[in-house]
């Protein structure tokens, strides 16, 4: 009778960090199959780090979705954003830093000096958006530049958004993380609360719908959570700074915030499973972005 060999468990972190808006949320929803970090077009749309769990028969990816590392730290709000994403640069068991296609830019070079000159992790770099490279010849030379300035453990060009190159990228990230069992359990795909992802969906709709006409000092906050027996009714506030911008965001005769509630309610009644009565209004809150009590209480980190 022969013996079976019995494939060992693997679980551990992996972190994405970058610039702004190349495509770290998109890489980590791709991966794991479901939407867990919100996204749009606009840069800095992830705030919190975000975990998102993948799980498969013999390993979990733990994913650590960060905030785009930007050098802009004028706010209290900025700060946090940059502490969650920089913090993600150890106690990980494997960072992968993403770029955006050849488009190699200051921020970028801000991302590379943040990685320890010694890593005691692998770092892989991810080339994100080849899909849309016009001379693919010009990739491996951009590679190997930038594999001469540090030593990353792998280089893996993908498409997130296409979903090119995934299956290697997820092989080269389970065969670095450590043996060891499960955190967390196998139908599970994010450490945050319903709440968090609600707040969180009802932004994503607000930033899409507004784009550049209102800038990031709007956030969200959920007041109410009450399941019914048929309807879970939910409440939410999204605060902005000024009278100007509640006006952009209440739109003509309430149009554009009924649009953002329709939006966000199909997106959470899809998260929940069940129906959802939301109602949204807008508060003004002067200062909330650069006032460091008013971000905790919003659920950001300032530990400086």
């Amino acid at each position: 009778m022969t013996e079976q060999t019995v494939t060992p468990t693997r679980c551990g972190m992996v972190s994405i960090v970058g610039r702004p808006n190349v495509g770290k949320s998109t890489l980590m929803n791709h991966l794991i199959g479901q939407k867990v970090s919100i996204t749009s077009r606009k840069p800095q749309t992830t705030r919190h780090r975000i975990h998102g769990i993948h799980t498969r028969d013999h390993y979990q990816i733990v994913f650590a979705d960060t905030p785009g590392i930007h050098t802009g730290q004028e706010r209290a709000l900025n700060r946090a954003m940059n502490d969650a994403a920089v913090s993600t640069l150890s106690g990980v068991d494997v960072v992968c830093m993403m770029v955006d296609g050849l488009k190699w830019t200051p921020g970028d070079e801000h991302v590379l000096s943040l990685l320890p000159a010694k890593p005691d992790v692998p770092v892989l770099l991810i080339i994100n958006k080849v899909d849309s490279l016009e001379d693919k010849a010009e990739l491996l030379p951009y590679i190997e530049s930038l594999s001469a300035r540090y030593p990353f453990d792998a280089v893996i060009p993908v498409s997130a958004l296409k979903e090119q190159n995934l299956e290697q990228l997820e092989k080269a990230l389970v065969e670095r993380l450590p043996e060891g069992d499960f955190w967390y359990d196998e139908d599970q795909l994010t450490d945050r609360s319903l709440r968090f992802m609600a707040a969180e969906i009802i932004r994503e709709k607000v930033v899409r719908q507004l784009g550049q006409e209102v800038p990031h000092q709007v956030s969200v906050e959920v007041e109410l959570w009450e399941d019914g027996p048929r309807v879970t009714d939910i409440s939410a506030a999204i605060l902005v700074e000024r009278r100007g911008q509640k006006k952009i965001l209440i739109g003509d005769k309430g149009e554009r915030i009924k649009q953002i509630g329709t939006q966000a309610r199909e997106d959470i009644e899809r998260l929940i499973e069940r129906r959802v009565m939301l109602n949204l209004w807008v508060k003004i809150k002067a200062g909330w972005s650069d006032d460091a009590r008013a971000l905790r209480s919003l659920g950001y980190d300032e530990p400086r």
